[in-house]
């Protein structure tokens, strides 16, 4: 999956990288999660568009928001089936720009979270669907989900899926709309390219979401924590403990 990612590059190289028409300006972001505005690329009458959306997909039929769960991610393997998303994947295909993203691995007693990146250093284009929720009061919100696929042996020890990400070269398919454009576009959900992707441990830091800041992007060495011990092994060790103090020590 892909829950929290980076944007860091500048304003300039992401321009020239995505050729959009906006001349944007904005900060670097190393923390950004579901719900807050993220950056995505849509073609519309033949060109690009920077435009700011919540990361949080909502299909237009949903009356209310509210109660409709978060939706962050959207599974490449049913993408063109399910009610919720298969609108989008057919005319609203978009990017989403980024320099990295998160993911955290289990095992013991705190999952261990990882920064992924690509080995060239380059922004990632992440393939992303959108859709404009409309009020009943005619509101409008903007909102985009990431398209994830299943992970490649390599990186399936971090997580079992991976964001889709569309190589520059086939910028121009992915956004591309009609139903031709779609089936070209589907054959583009796959795993990132072995060897493509490079990764490292971070702070757990990462978690906190107010946490925003490039030392987050830092490796670190992973700290073993125990697994926290049965009730039952407990009692048994207290119960042990009891009737060697009962019998007295030698030492």
């Amino acid at each position: 999956m892909c829950g929290r990612f980076t944007l860091t590059s500048a304003p300039a190289i992401l321009r020239q990288a995505f050729n959009y028409a906006e001349q944007p300006n904005f900060p670097p972001r190393y923390n950004v999660a579901p719900t807050q505005p993220v950056a995505v690329v849509l073609a519309s009458e033949g060109a690009r568009h920077f435009q700011l959306v919540r990361w949080g997909f909502i299909p237009a039929w949903v009356k209310d928001p509210k109660a409709f769960s978060l939706v962050i991610n959207a599974r490449s393997e049913s993408v063109l089936e399910k009610p919720a998303f298969r609108n989008a994947i057919r005319r609203r295909r978009c990017l989403v720009p980024a320099d990295g993203y998160y993911e955290w691995q289990a095992g013991g007693a705190r999952k261990q979270p990882f920064y992924i990146h690509p080995r060239d250093g380059a922004p990632m284009g992440l393939a992303g669907i959108a859709e404009t929720w409309v009020g009943p009061n005619g509101e409008e919100l903007d909102t985009v989900a990431i398209v994830t696929t299943a992970a490649r042996e390599e990186m399936a020890h971090l997580h079992a899926r991976v964001p889709v990400l569309i190589a520059p070269n086939d910028y121009a398919c992915w956004l591309d709309g009609g139903e031709a454009a779609t089936a070209e576009a589907i054959r583009l959900l796959q795993p990132p390219p072995s060897g493509s992707l490079a990764w490292h441990p971070v702070s757990v830091e990462v978690n906190r979401v107010a946490n925003d800041h490039a030392g987050l992007l830092e490796r670190i060495e992973p700290v073993e924590v125990a697994e926290p011990e049965k009730p039952e092994a407990s009692s048994r060790r207290a119960t042990r403990r009891a009737s060697e103090e009962r019998q007295g020590s030698l030492f």
